[in-house]
């Protein structure tokens, strides 16, 4: 049974680590480290630290050949940097509830370019599936209440579904001839590189490693050291779930994931709920629960793909 749903789990672990680390990052951004900062030590530190792994278990595997660099560049450029650029751009400008609902439209566009680019079948439920996924984020996000749309905020969205959609994507394609742990290594080497273009490593506040950062809601009365978290932050919040989901995409598909992927926002919820004591409403829950009925509809979808 686990074996069988081994792309589902990975992707469900990948899933909820990152809903994990969203509030692990919202701690950390009460200090002296700005969203693009950490971003920047995300990259640098999962780079870093998958470079030694590789290095000293089979370093065959940073072997890459001329044919493959673009594409690794590609990947790591867009499909990493550039999607966390993005996102941080679009809620810089806007209220972060939009910009999660528009970044997650990356499904729709895979599937698109899946049925339209590449004239491949796409069974009717998966069409179903996003659509219920997407309206369950609609309801969580409460996109009706009154907020304001920023143009430049507004691109910025729609750009990082394109650059989500291009990672699901080339993930896809990339894990048929290479193995999960050297493309999240190239990945992250070059959005190390794009990063350390946009952010120069003299211009990072280091003293972020010493302060000390309260961890809020239940666990208000205790403190922790920044490099505690932000190396919490880089391992179980970077290295860890992207090597889950690329080990999904390559499990099941860029559209069937993408789709599972929608799960983070309702765990992001219900994590906030439990730790900083965020309320969630009937309609929110609501939504939760439609994104799960997408997400098991998708994953049936696939099924009748094959």
């Amino acid at each position: 049974m686990l074996q069988k749903h081994r792309g589902e789990l990975f992707l469900l672990a990948g899933a909820l680590l990152f809903s994990f680390n969203g509030i692990v990052s919202k701690l950390v951004l009460t200090s002296s480290l700005s969203a693009l900062n950490l971003a920047q030590v995300r990259s640098t530190g999962a780079f870093i630290i998958l470079f030694l792994l590789i290095f000293f278990r089979s370093r065959e595997k940073l072997r890459v050949t001329r044919k493959e660099l673009p594409q690794l560049a590609f990947f790591g450029v867009i499909g990493i940097a550039a999607v966390q650029f993005l996102y941080f751009m679009a809620i810089s400008r806007m209220h972060v509830s939009f910009a999660l609902i528009i970044e997650f439209t990356a499904p729709i566009w895979i599937v698109l370019w899946i049925k339209y680019v590449k004239k491949r079948f796409v069974p009717t439920d998966m069409w179903i599936a996003i659509f219920l996924a997407f309206i369950g984020l609609l309801f969580i996000a409460q996109v009706w209440k009154g907020r304001t749309l920023d143009t430049i905020g507004l691109i910025a969205a729609f750009l990082d579904a394109i650059a989500l959609s291009i990672y699901f994507l080339l993930g896809e394609k990339l894990t048929k001839t290479r193995d999960i742990q050297s493309l999240t290594f190239f990945g992250f080497a070059f959005a190390t590189l794009a990063w350390l273009i946009i952010l120069p490593i003299w211009k990072f506040p280091f003293e972020v490693f010493g302060e000390r950062i309260n961890m809020q809601g239940i666990f208000a009365g205790y403190d922790s050291y920044g490099w505690v978290l932000i190396v919490w932050i880089i391992v179980f919040g970077t290295i860890i779930p992207y090597l889950f989901v690329i080990t999904g995409i390559k499990t099941l598909s860029a559209s069937t994931s993408s789709v599972i992927g929608m799960l983070e926002p309702v765990l992001v919820g219900i994590l906030a709920w439990w730790w900083l004591r965020e309320a969630w409403l009937p309609l929110q829950i609501l939504g939760g629960v439609l994104v799960l009925i997408g997400i098991y509809i998708a994953d049936r979808a696939r099924l009748q793909a094959r």
